[in-house]
Formats: C-alpha cells, structure tokens, sequence
C-alpha cells in the first residue's frame, strides 16, 4: 500500500512522486509517466502531449536521452481511469502526470486520502498553499461560463435560450459553471437549460430541443465526452443551424463556430516547469496550484456564414485567430 507522502498529484497536469530509494534504481534516466482521459489518437491530446514535451525539453529533459515517460490512454470512464491510474503506480515512477479531471481523479483516489476542494473539483483544500500531494494548473476558471454567454450573445444577438452541454458522469464540475452562468443569464435576457448527455443519441436529443425554437443557442463545457465527441456535436450544431460556443480551439478547428479558452500549449509547458521542479527535489504541497493565464478567441467565420451569422467587427478584432 503506498503512503500519502509518496504521492504528488496535479490538477491540469498531475503526478505522483516516489521515495529516493525508487529514483536510484533509475540511474541517469528519470521515468516519469502520463495518464490520459483521451484517446492516444485524438489529436487535441497529442497536441498536449508535445506541448508538455516541449516544455520539458527547454528544461534540459530530454526522452530517451535523460527521461522515460510510460503513457496509459483512457476514455474518461472512471472504472478505466482507475485501472490505469494502478498500473502506473504499478511501474513505480518518480511522478505520474494526469491531463483531464477523471485522470487526476483517479491517481488521487489512488492515494487513499480525503479530497476536499471549495473550488470544485475536489482535490486540493487551499489554492495558494495544497499541501499534501496535490498541485498543478487549472485548465479552467468557472468564471469563463459567463465570458462565454457574452461572446454568444455578440455573435448571436437573437439567442433567448441556451442549452449547457455536458456528461454530468465525466463533468462533475459542471453545477459550478451553470452557477456562474445563470447568476449572468438575466443580463443579457437569457435562460439557461441544462442539457446532460451521456452517448451520441442524448447529444443529439439536446441539440435539436434547443434548435425546435427560435433564439436557441449552445454552450459545450469541457469534459473529456464533449471533447472527445466534438465532430459529432460541431455536425449536429451546423445541421440545425444552432450558434454555439466551444471550451478549447480544436472544436473551432473543426468547424466549430467559436472557442473561447485558455491555451492548453501554455498550460502543458507550465505543467512540465512544475514537473522539472519536483523533479529537483520540490514539494508539491508547496507549490501553488495555478490558474490560465493566456486565453485564446478563434472565429470560424465561414461557419458563422454557413449558418446565417455575421461576426461583428468589435469581436473579430478581439480574436487571437480567426479561420477563413
């Protein structure tokens, strides 16, 4: 059975870290280990994945030359996530990272310990000073729930109801964002419907009740379902011409009318500095967990043109990218 102490565990990021005796055992070459709520071919994922190597290159860790990283891919499930979170534990690293919730989840539960959170994701007591084993950086604030019904309100000025997508099994934040979203709603005339789905049909169920009327709108919260069905919700959104705002550039990407979000290439590279620094003999239960602090606006303007939508100048110049 493993001891609280040789755990550290990030939020956005995350990691367990072993006794001294284990990193001996390793000689030169540091094993570290990842474990993904996304599938190993999912591009957003791979994404990270160089991002967070990028960053730890620029620290001088290198892959196959200084450092072995064991990667596990899940799905979300958390009976999956569990099994694998065991099986790199299994591989005694120095530090396990965890990119989605239902990863950090899972190595923390792994660690046998209480998890409380007043920020709602139930994994650290304080932000500023964790303690314990549990650190790293948000992927995001609750508060972005009302930046996003603004930006659909300026792209889609006649949206009078908006359905909140997400799997309530992979998002258990997901109360914390529709707070946010409806202490908002009032301002700018709008009632907020929650829309939990958990498989392609409950998807599409969602989309065409807000579309049966006029003044429907969309906003897709960030869990490891929505992302990972992205094309399908994008498809289902242009079909029953629904504007809808995206939590992460790759629905934008592809095809998506918008995304609003911080930049995860940003939040991996700082996953991989506070890597760098537990790997120099850090705490984590020193090391405040930390939120974005670059964002990014892409505008898919030839999806805004295929659904009757006009991006008013105001907002394209706002845009980090906009796709033509």
């Amino acid at each position: 059975m493993m001891k609280r102490r040789e755990f550290i565990t990030f939020i956005g990021g995350s990691a367990a870290a072993w006794p001294l005796a284990a990193r001996a055992q390793q000689g030169d070459r540091r094993r570290i280990a990842m474990l993904s709520g996304l599938a190993a071919s999912d591009p957003e994922a791979q994404a990270r994945i160089t991002a967070f190597q990028h960053g730890l290159r620029e620290l001088g860790w290198i892959v196959g030359r200084n450092l072995q990283i064991d990667f596990r891919w899940g799905t979300g499930d958390a009976a999956e996530m569990r099994t694998l979170a065991r099986e790199l534990v299994g591989l005694k690293p120095e530090l396990i990272v965890g990119m989605t919730t239902p990863a950090v989840a899972a190595l923390v539960q792994e660690t046998k310990t209480i998890i409380i959170d007043p920020v709602g994701r139930g994994f650290v007591p304080n932000m500023a000073r964790p303690g314990g084993n549990v650190t790293g950086i948000l992927n995001f604030e609750f508060s972005m729930g009302g930046k996003w019904l603004e930006t659909l309100k300026q792209v889609a000025p006649e949206v009078r109801r908006v359905a909140l997508l997400f799997n309530p099994e992979k998002a258990p934040y997901a109360p914390s964002f529709a707070r946010v979203i409806e202490s908002s709603a009032g301002s700018f005339a709008v009632d907020p419907i929650t829309a939990p789905a958990q498989d392609a049909a409950e998807l599409e169920r969602a989309i065409v009740d807000i579309a049966t009327k006029p003044g429907g709108g969309l906003i897709v919260l960030p869990d490891v379902f929505t992302v990972g069905h992205r094309d399908l919700i994008i498809a289902l959104a242009a079909r029953y011409r629904v504007p809808a705002v995206y939590p992460l550039r790759a629905f934008a990407v592809s095809g998506g009318l918008l995304s609003d979000s911080g930049d995860t290439t940003d939040i991996l590279r700082r996953t991989a500095f506070y890597v760098g620094r537990i790997l120099k003999g850090a705490k984590a239960g020193d090391l405040p967990v930390q939120a974005p602090t670059k964002f990014e606006l892409v505008i898919n303007l030839k999806t805004a043109k295929a659904i009757g939508l006009e991006v008013p100048p105001t907002l394209l110049a706002r845009a980090d990218e906009v796709i033509e």
